[in-house]
């Protein structure tokens, strides 16, 4: 049974891996600290549109300095930490960003990542979102855990969605993060199968899953349980299904985009700002495109917004 809510209330849970970042500077061989993942940086985004709401992350950390500082970073993004738990073997995944004629790429270390073991205990899962209205999580969040720990997630998704609560997914495909293909495409159709809302994709959804077009990604997650699917694809029109709604939306057209990092994650955010119900949907996508227009036009996951500017 597909249920749909369009007004999830102000307590927003998102689940996953946040990581260190080292990143270049303008000196050679120079690196800055940060922190980002997919699901934190839409609820660190979600914290600057939602000042009001409460913005949780739920994932593990170690004890070490290094995750001290990422709870920390947590504390000043105005992001509870409540639902995060500290695991005294483990640390945190890290990775590095290379830049060679204003190309990047990345290189990853996640062997002692403490956001493996998320799942790992069932009761805090449980715990975590039933202090919360809106719950969300990604393919990133699945692929990182192992096998039984991502049923255990999926269940605890299920219970929640049963009870109530407002469940959205971005099924985020990096198939480097799964043993097989098969194993990704089934695993992220299992979490579609407990959200309500789905925010692919569809460069990722028409090389995985052979999708000709948008429209027959939401036809597939439709077909799958999920009310809303809003897709995204770059610069071209999104696309987007709710009940008796469908559609498609322009990009607004930029002249100046510097990085790509985190459109998708912000873009999400301004979405599940918009599922207070207080804006028309076609609206809200007009805002999320907005914000991701503003996310492109600076360095890095995390970049200084000016919330205001979405709704011109």
């Amino acid at each position: 049974m597909t249920t749909t809510r369009s007004e999830p209330g102000s307590r927003i849970l998102s689940i996953g891996e946040c990581m260190a970042e080292l990143a270049p500077t303008e000196i050679p061989g120079e690196y800055r600290l940060g922190f980002a993942g997919d699901t934190f940086n839409t609820a660190w985004y979600l914290a600057r549109l939602r000042p009001d709401a409460t913005v949780s992350y739920c994932t593990a950390v170690g004890t070490d300095t290094l995750s001290s500082q990422m709870r920390a970073a947590f504390g000043e993004a105005g992001i509870d930490d409540s639902h995060v738990y500290a695991l005294p073997d483990r640390t945190v995944g890290l990775y590095l960003i290379s830049l060679d004629r204003g190309e990047r790429s990345f290189s990853y270390w996640r062997g002692q990542s403490a956001a493996r073991h998320l799942a790992d205990d069932p009761e805090a899962l449980v715990r975590a979102m039933d202090a919360a209205d809106l719950v969300y999580f990604s393919g990133i969040t699945l692929a990182i855990l192992s096998p039984a720990a991502r049923q255990t997630l999926l269940e605890a998704l299920r219970r929640a969605r049963a009870a109530g609560k407002c469940v959205a997914f971005d099924p985020n495909l990096r198939p480097r993060l799964w043993s097989e293909m098969d194993e990704m495409t089934d695993a992220i159709m299992e979490g579609a199968r407990v959200s309500d809302i789905a925010l692919p994709s569809f460069e990722d959804e028409a090389r995985w899953f052979s999708d000709l077009d948008p429209d027959a990604t939401i036809e597939r997650y439709r077909a799958a349980g999920v009310g809303t699917v809003i897709v995204k694809n770059g610069s071209e029109p999104v696309h987007y299904h709710r009940g008796s709604e469908s559609g498609t939306i322009a990009v607004p057209p930029l002249t100046h985009v510097v990085d790509t990092t985190a459109a998708g994650d912000s873009f999400n955010a301004a979405i599940l700002d918009g599922l207070d119900g207080t804006l028309p949907l076609r609206e809200t996508i007009m805002r999320a495109c907005r914000l991701a227009g503003q996310v492109v036009q600076g360095k890095g996951a995390l970049v200084s917004v000016d919330p205001v500017a979405l709704t011109s």
